[in-house]
């Protein structure tokens, strides 16, 4: 039995585990939704619920334990300016999980792990847009030279 066992191992060593909850939460926070197994998407979770919360006081001591934490300014302040603001009114319950069939190869159980009243464009923040011009050369036709 698993009495008063805090956490999910994963089957990976601590270090490793907490890189992959790191990892996980900065992309969390960059795309605001994630396609990943189940089991890691509930120990995903409450980290996630944490950092937002830490987000929502906005204090110096806050501050330097989401820099811990993340390891990156980039998502550090995206939860202080962004994600801490739309939550203000909400106590508790800032991600969702929802199951989303068996992956192809090895059947493990997927699902995707969002935020609550997430941004919709926030999953197209690293495509590039197309430029129009630079089509345009590409099909001008290359002149051959003996």
């Amino acid at each position: 039995m698993r009495h008063k066992m805090g956490y999910k191992k994963l089957n990976r060593t601590s270090e490793h585990r907490k890189a992959l909850i790191k990892n996980m939460l900065n992309s969390l926070i960059k795309y605001e939704q994630i396609t990943t197994t189940l089991p890691k998407a509930k120990a995903l979770k409450p980290q996630a619920d944490k950092i937002i919360t830490l987000g929502k006081k906005d204090t110096l001591s806050n501050t330097k334990t989401l820099i811990s934490k993340l390891q990156d300014i980039k998502s550090t302040n995206k939860v202080k300016k962004t994600l801490s603001k739309r939550y203000e009114s909400r106590k508790g319950g800032y991600t969702r999980i929802i199951k989303a069939g068996f992956r192809y190869g090895d059947n493990a159980p997927m699902a995707v792990i969002e935020f609550v009243d997430r941004d919709i464009e926030a999953k197209r923040v690293d495509k590039k847009k197309k430029d129009p011009a630079k089509d345009q050369k590409k099909e001008a036709p290359k002149e051959v030279t003996a």
